[in-house]
């Protein structure tokens, strides 16, 4: 089933009822993780910035460097926070259009978050393909980012 995060725009795929572990039968089950799905193009994460693509051309990393100087203080005061509960979580990211591979990294905002907070990253997204990566979130500020595509890092508020 899916589910929009509508003050995001961005679709939850909820892979599984439960919100917590439970048993049956005397086996314990703990809850699948949701699903987050991003789609990547140039110098952007589209659902990010409320599902605008803004079309920016790249053919390397240094245009995104250039077009974020001159639009990413902009672009991250229009961009809404993502808001998640603690939990699992896979943050499923597509390069859409981009020709050259990309990445993905959630981590802490900040010095101190960055030390104790979890984080995950990982490349080699090329064009036209999707990759998982898993996290458990904990409550705490996080940003998030593609630093081969360089996008703005776009925050994300775990609380609850």
């Amino acid at each position: 089933m899916r589910y929009p995060i509508s003050i995001f725009r961005m679709k939850a795929v909820v892979v599984a009822a439960a919100v917590s572990v439970f048993s049956l039968g005397g086996a314990s089950y703990a809850a699948e993780p949701t699903v987050i799905e991003l789609t990547q193009v140039g110098c952007q994460f589209i659902e990010s910035e409320n599902g605008v693509n803004h079309g920016f051309k790249t053919t390397q990393a240094s245009d995104c460097e250039a077009i974020n100087d001159r639009t990413g203080e902009k672009r991250l005061k229009n961009a809404k926070v993502l808001r998640l509960r603690p939990g699992k979580y896979v943050f499923k990211v597509t390069n859409e259009n981009v020709p050259y591979p990309l990445g993905f990294w959630v981590r802490g905002d900040g010095v101190l978050n960055r030390a104790r907070l979890p984080s995950v990253s990982g490349g080699g997204l090329t064009m036209g393909k999707s990759r998982n990566y898993e996290i458990d979130l904990k409550p705490g500020e996080y940003v998030y980012s593609c630093p081969l595509n360089p996008t703005p890092d776009y925050k994300l508020v775990v609380s609850g």
